[in-house]
């Protein structure tokens, strides 16, 4: 038996984990106050995994949920102290092989005063700040046709 690769990130309310396993079955995911335990067999060779994780701190069990994909199983874990950043998902400090921060979907909610906006609102609102070409600064030369370019000079015939 061998853990499965993981990985994680935290929100606001809850912390979420993604057990990356195709394919996988007999899932079993059990939620307790301060651990969670995973287990499956997956994968093309169908090898039996099992994780045991000392949570960083307490969440509420009763609220967590999990849900299996052909590509993986994703736990939300509802946090009992709601607006406590996670610095990381495990009780002690130690770097585990198998789990790793979840990037694409990480964010510093802690200073985010714009959270209920989605993603969609906040890009649309960046391009409208950005402006458009008439605030483009004028650059020394670009319009210059009487300046040559080095690709625009006539090569000597080779004959």
């Amino acid at each position: 038996m061998q853990p499965a690769t993981a990985k994680w990130y935290d929100r606001r309310e809850a912390v979420f984990i993604e057990f990356c396993i195709e394919d996988s079955k007999d899932v079993q995911v059990k939620f307790n106050k301060t651990k969670l335990d995973f287990s499956c067999v997956g994968g093309t060779d169908n090898m039996k995994h099992h994780n045991e994780v000392e949570l960083f701190e307490s969440i509420d069990p009763n609220d967590s949920k999990h849900k299996r994909t052909d590509r993986s199983v994703f736990c939300c874990l509802r946090k009992a102290e709601s607006g406590k950043s996670w610095p990381r998902l495990t009780k002690e400090k130690a770097k585990l092989n198998w789990l790793s921060v979840d990037f694409n979907n990480w964010k510093d909610w802690e200073d985010d005063s714009d959270e209920e906006l989605s993603s969609f609102d906040r890009f649309s609102e960046m391009m409208n700040n950005m402006g458009g070409e008439d605030d483009l600064p004028d650059v020394d030369g670009a319009d210059d046709e009487e300046s040559v370019d080095s690709d625009d000079e006539k090569m000597p015939d080779l004959e």
